[in-house]
């Protein structure tokens, strides 16, 4: 009877942290999106005002930023100096594919970034850089919308799906 009760626990358990998992996830996507959008403003500004050259650019939005969006513009500084790759948008690509705990949904994103680095003049990559930050803020408000409600209702579809296997189980 012990070992059922062990059992059924341990299912629960594993069946609800699949959620809690699920959540974490979803956080830590908002919280890389949100550092995005910082590190494209920083850079919009930084271009807009100061022109600085693209690998310093990404040195400092480097600095600004954590976790793998930092790791990818330092990557991108990285790239761009030794300038291996044709093109900025092919730095990009490499440096995206260089960081793997970047979320599919941002790698988008910083897709998008890469067309306009470098590719057109200050006004076209001003304009490209408004365009990214834009619909990176659309993704974000799309993620945050009902995020409370719908992370709990993971959580907890997730620890019945324990309870209704321990009782199919039992």
């Amino acid at each position: 009877m012990i070992l059922k009760l062990v059992g059924a626990a341990l299912i629960i358990i594993g069946c609800g942290g699949f959620g809690f998992a699920i959540n974490y996830s979803h956080r830590k996507t908002v919280r890389h999106l949100q550092q995005l959008i910082a590190s494209i403003n920083y850079m919009e500004c930084e271009l807009q005002y100061r022109l600085t050259p693209l690998p310093e650019l990404c040195q400092k939005a480097a600095a600004i930023g954590s976790g793998c969006i930092s790791a990818f513009f330092m990557i991108l500084e990285r790239e761009l100096q030794t300038q291996i790759r044709p093109d900025p948008q092919s730095c990009v690509q490499s440096a995206v594919a260089q960081v793997p705990d970047i979320p599919d949904c941002i790698r988008s994103q910083i897709a998008d970034l890469g067309v306009t680095l470098g590719s057109f003049g200050l006004d076209g990559q001003l304009e490209g850089f408004q365009k990214v930050r834009f619909s990176c803020e659309q993704l974000l408000s799309t993620l945050t919308q009902q995020q409370d409600v719908r992370m709990r209702s993971y959580q907890t579809l997730a620890v019945c799906a324990g309870a209704a296997l321990v009782i199919l189980f039992i």
